[in-house]
């Protein structure tokens, strides 16, 4: 009982903490061994390139994506740019047309954004194409930025940043903003060593010739485009000075809608994915999925259960001290994330209860999201969740 008490406590530890650890160690050794890795493209020598941005009834922003999207820093000869409004009911459509710049794809009927990606991809004819969602906006120099490391032969596919805006008012969600950067440190040192284990949707690029088509029924279709991409010995590099810019989830309620289709769509991408659970293709590559993805959708949670009652357990059979610090080292922490919830009720917002609160609702997401996939609850097609405005 101890043994399982400790083993799902480092696992635990490893997946959140430790892991971030030991990369920053094996990167920094990198550096020593080997030196930082280098992107010498010619900014003057860009590569053709498609934009194509999914819109699901965004009108109400749509003028100000556009205005986003034209003011890019890009070679005007080498950029296309590709709207995709499939089953869009507002007047999204009239008004990508007022562009003539800009190519509307628009289908009136909604059957996922996979499906309109597929169709938007099946008339892209430059070298790389790069995906970008309607509700973000993206720095200037995004596209440059991405398509410049496109020159090393061995970069199948490029994951730009997601940055998430946080005000002095924000509430629950603010932690959000603290995840995402936590992240981008991870994928940061994920790419030095050797590969980010997936793109995010907001922003992501691909050599257009390793697209293949998932499929229709996935639902991270970013995360396993890009991973079907590294399946095939290809790099994916991230470039913190391409980001997406968005607000953060409307509250706790919206975002947990969110995590839950990442979950589902997490442990459908486990289950598709097998060949990167084999260390023996790729060994960095898998020891990097497994770390930062594979444990955080699969058996994590249920560990951080596990630790809690077995300690109440060993408490109750060793009368331990030691035991019993642990047990109320875990309790108050629970019990800051729990105090965070009520606040929340309340709309009273202590940002120290920020980080214990959205850690428990990321892990109940993976559980709910485990269970819908279990039971075919997850659509293709889902209600998006909505941000502050």
């Amino acid at each position: 009982m101890i043994f399982f008490f400790w083993a799902s406590l480092l696992i635990v530890f490893y997946t959140f903490i430790g892991y971030g650890i030991l990369l920053f160690v094996l990167v920094k050794l990198r550096r020593l061994v080997i030196g930082r890795r280098r992107n010498n493209a010619d900014i003057n020598d860009l590569p053709t390139c498609t934009l194509i941005i999914a819109s699901y009834n965004e009108a109400d922003i749509l003028r100000e994506k556009i205005s986003n999207t034209l003011a890019l820093s890009y070679p005007e000869k080498k950029l296309s740019v590709v709207f995709v409004t499939d089953g869009s009911s507002d007047h999204s459509p009239q008004i990508i047309n007022e562009y003539s710049t800009i190519k509307l794809l628009h289908s009136p009927e909604r059957k996922g954004k996979i499906h309109a990606m597929h169709r938007a991809m099946q008339q892209v004819t430059t070298d790389i194409t790069i995906f970008t969602d309607a509700n973000t906006f993206l720095n200037k120099d995004a596209l440059i930025n991405i398509a410049r490391h496109y020159a090393d032969s061995s970069v199948g596919a490029v994951a730009g940043e997601k940055r998430v805006q946080i005000n002095e008012s924000a509430d629950a969600t603010a932690a959000e903003g603290f995840y995402w950067k936590y992240e981008s440190a991870l994928k940061k040192w994920d790419a030095e060593l050797y590969s980010v284990v997936g793109a995010a949707g907001e922003l992501f690029s691909i050599r257009t010739d390793l697209y293949i088509p998932v499929a229709p029924d996935t639902v991270l279709d970013d995360f396993m485009i890009s991973l079907r991409i590294a399946e095939k010995g290809y790099r994916i590099v991230y470039e913190p000075e391409a980001y997406a810019l968005e607000t953060p989830s409307a509250n706790i309620k919206e975002e947990l809608k969110r995590k839950i289709r990442i979950a589902a769509g997490g442990i459908q991408s486990v289950l598709r994915l097998k060949s990167l659970l084999n260390p023996f293709e790729n060994f960095v590559l898998s020891f990097q999925y497994i770390s930062h993805r594979v444990l955080r959708w699969t058996i994590t949670p249920f560990l951080l259960i596990l630790a809690f009652i077995l300690n109440i357990i060993i408490v109750f059979e060793t009368k331990a001290l030691f035991y019993e610090l642990l047990l109320a080292g875990q309790f108050s922490f629970y019990l800051l994330a729990f105090s965070g919830w009520l606040l929340e009720q309340r709309s009273i917002r202590i940002k120290v209860l920020f980080i214990p609160y959205y850690f428990c609702v990321m892990n109940y997401a993976v559980l709910a999201g485990i269970w819908r996939y279990i039971f075919s609850e997850q659509k293709v097609t889902w209600e998006k969740a909505k941000r502050k405005s």
